[in-house]
């Protein structure tokens, strides 16, 4: 990667509401993935392994316990001053308006980018599972004399309404692009398949500036609908094919270029699945490029004649008794005697009761399941007591703390 001064822009404050109830208590980059990680902890770890470790993470909805985690878990060394990563809520310096969209939240924080005065600014989303060499991205709008870049990868044509499509040269330059078009066109040579913005950006610092101002003066706040239509004209606008981003550590039977989108329940409950298993469709081991998270100081997970197939069970859980399969369970979760857990994630605190039964079911944290339940079997009765989605799973919200002699509610947010 050229010697180019970056600045990172993250931009965490999602309210994503297609996930409720999981971020009814907190923003869509603060809900919990997998057995230990929050899902901004991929794009800071992506950065991170990336070396750029200038970074501002821009929040807004519900964001205390996006805060709390980032405090806990991503604390930079201060002997270098370009080495921080910095929350930054809403400052209302151009108005009294909270964010109006992607483009808006830079807009508002420009006076970050001319004080860190950086050659090269990339503005990331907080919200998606995957790992990226960013370095490369970097290269290639380097080399293609670039004045902004858009990350890209094929996405089937039948989901493809739901994202930024773009029409490229074989070079990457872009010729058209279209934010979340009805009828998506298809890539030329894949046509089952349209050429997507991952909404991953970098941009030469004056490029960027310039934009913003712009697409502000003509009212314009987003990047997909305003700020990239109106960067074609220039003729400096590229695409960085994602597809041919190569991470260390990726083993051969992961999928390639795994990249996720978790924007609806079904989305985030089929992502926890993919890293389950003893060939995962996304290992979440990789020593070379780390996917990085808070510390858990407590002891480790207790086995009591407990029958395990296919799952994760993070530290603190105690299974006694119980069957888990093809399941995640964060931390601290208790499983008594007689119990029976399928195709679940479990988060932190939970508390299942002797000879429940659950399928196909997302616990939230702090809850207790009681004696003999039956959660994820009938439908009717699901539906009448708790969320259940388009493919039939079953969410249960956030319950309240409370005190059990295996639990210790170390205050986490």
């Amino acid at each position: 990667m050229s010697k180019k001064k970056i600045l990172a822009m993250v931009i965490a404050g999602g309210e994503g509401s297609r996930l409720y109830p999981l971020t009814a208590e907190r923003s869509k980059p603060s809900v919990p993935f997998g057995a230990r990680y929050r899902i901004v902890d991929f794009v800071l770890s992506n950065l991170v392994n990336s070396g750029i470790h200038s970074i501002y993470l821009l929040v807004q909805y519900k964001s205390q316990s996006l805060i709390e985690h980032v405090r806990k878990a991503w604390v930079m060394p201060p002997l270098l001053q370009e080495q921080f990563i910095t929350v930054v809520p809403p400052q209302m310096r151009r108005g009294q308006d909270w964010f109006q969209g992607t483009a808006d939240a830079i807009y508002q924080n420009m006076n970050l980018i001319r004080q860190h005065s950086p050659d090269l600014v990339l503005v990331f989303g907080a919200d998606h599972i995957y790992r990226m060499d960013i370095r490369q991205m970097v290269d290639f709008h380097i080399n293609n004399n670039a004045g902004a870049t858009v990350a890209a990868l094929p996405v089937p044509l039948q989901h493809a309404s739901g994202f930024g499509i773009i029409a490229a040269d074989a070079d990457g330059r872009i010729r058209a692009f279209q934010e979340k078009p009805a009828r998506p066109p298809a890539m030329p040579n894949r046509p089952s398949h349209a050429f997507a913005s991952m909404g991953n950006y970098l941009f030469d610092t004056e490029v960027l500036l310039n934009a913003l101002e712009s697409s502000n003066a003509s009212g314009g706040h987003d990047f997909g609908q305003h700020v990239l239509p109106n960067l074609l004209e220039s003729g400096g606008l590229y695409a960085y094919d994602f597809s041919s981003n190569v991470v260390p550590g990726v083993r051969a039977y992961e999928e390639p270029a795994y990249w996720r989108d978790v924007g609806t329940l079904d989305a985030y409950f089929e992502a926890n699945m993919d890293v389950l298993g003893l060939e995962a469709n996304f290992d979440a081991f990789n020593s070379r490029w780390p996917i990085f998270s808070s510390n858990y100081q407590g002891p480790v997970a207790n086995f009591i004649d407990a029958e395990v197939q296919r799952s994760i069970i993070s530290a603190g859980c105690l299974i006694n008794g119980a069957k888990v399969r093809n399941s995640i369970l964060r931390r601290e979760v208790v499983l008594e005697p007689g119990v029976e857990i399928e195709d679940c994630i479990i988060m932190d605190y939970v508390v299942v009761r002797r000879g429940a039964k659950l399928k196909r079911v997302i616990i939230d944290r702090y809850n207790e399941i009681p004696e003999d339940a039956r959660i994820g079997f009938d439908p009717a009765a699901d539906l009448s007591r708790f969320k259940v989605t388009d493919n039939g799973i079953v969410v249960i919200p956030e319950g309240q703390p409370f005190q059990t002699a295996r639990t210790s509610f170390s205050g986490e947010t």
